[in-house]
């Protein structure tokens, strides 16, 4: 049995994550959630490492505006607790699986960003996963694995697909920026992504380093507000496009978040499905998590 350590396993990515290693042949899953386990403690870190085969690091600090306002508090999570969690699994030989974002990259670009391409985070939130990212291609320069993701959602959480939805209830016609292009990523296909690769770099077949965990494609979220309501049942055309302008957050946004694919095929592996038929087969889901709580009421 291989014996992976998942932090994190509370919240969305880290629930997929421990229900695909719950199916994988020969996976020994531990979860730890935030309450089980603080990153940030040394001590604490390397008790929970010890005895594993391989680590998923699913903590983080995620709240983007929320790091604007304290970016020192989402670097002691992002990049120390990270740091935290490279040392011990330098110490004990196990590979890390650290998820990143489209965050570290300045957002400016006109053409897929490269696993290669230079870093320039605009705000708080990118530069904290970016001392993340460091650390462990620091510290595990064989063993660590850097997944940068962008436009998440999924069931287990709040996210912008069930945030449309749920407004889709509350308003006529809903606003939604088209200035700015990305990559929806479905959290169960990054799991599921994410379990090969630990699979592929405890056989010696993935190579070190940094990969893009995205969906294939792109689309801006007004185009994938629109592209739920239609899965979803409902008139598209109640989506309205607008500009970046109108909806002005605390921490700059990239205009530009598409993440090129090309290190797979290093690790055997195919780029991730396209955003579109992700959403297809997530809408179902994501549709009864939502139901779930009237019906509960």
């Amino acid at each position: 049995m291989t014996r992976w350590l998942v932090t994190g396993a509370g919240g969305m990515l880290g629930r997929d994550l421990i229900d695909v290693l719950g199916a994988a042949p020969g996976a020994d899953p531990t979860a730890v959630t935030r309450a089980d386990l603080d990153i940030t403690d040394a001590a604490a870190v390397e008790a929970a490492v010890a005895g594993q085969d391989i680590v998923v690091n699913a903590a983080a600090w995620t709240d983007v505006d929320g790091a604007e306002a304290d970016e020192a508090a989402a670097t002691r999570v992002n990049g120390d607790g990270v740091r935290r969690l490279a040392e011990a699994c330098a110490r004990h030989g196990v590979p890390l699986l650290q998820p990143s974002t489209d965050y570290v990259f300045a957002g400016d670009a006109a053409h897929p960003y490269a696993e290669d391409a230079p870093t320039a985070p605009i705000n708080a939130y990118g530069r904290s996963k970016l001392a993340g990212e460091q650390a462990v291609l620091e510290l595990l320069p064989e063993r660590g694995y850097v997944v940068r993701t962008a436009w998440l959602y999924g069931s287990h959480g709040r996210n912008f697909v069930t945030t449309m939805l749920t407004l889709a209830d509350q308003r006529e016609t809903l606003d939604v920026v088209d200035d700015q292009l990305g990559q929806p990523t479905w959290a169960r296909s990054l799991a599921v992504r994410l379990v090969a690769l630990g699979e592929a770099a405890l056989s010696g077949r993935a190579p070190a380093g940094i990969y893009h965990g995205t969906a294939s494609g792109q689309t801006t979220w007004c185009g994938l507000a629109r592209a739920a309501f239609a899965l979803h049942g409902l008139d598209p055309e109640r989506v309205r496009p607008t500009t970046s302008e109108r909806f002005v957050r605390p921490a700059r946004r990239p205009s530009y978040s598409v993440l090129g694919h090309d290190r797979w095929a290093r690790a055997g592996l195919d780029p991730m499905p396209d955003w579109h038929t992700d959403l297809t087969s997530a809408i179902p889901g994501l549709s009864a998590a939502l139901s779930a709580p009237r019906a509960a009421r």
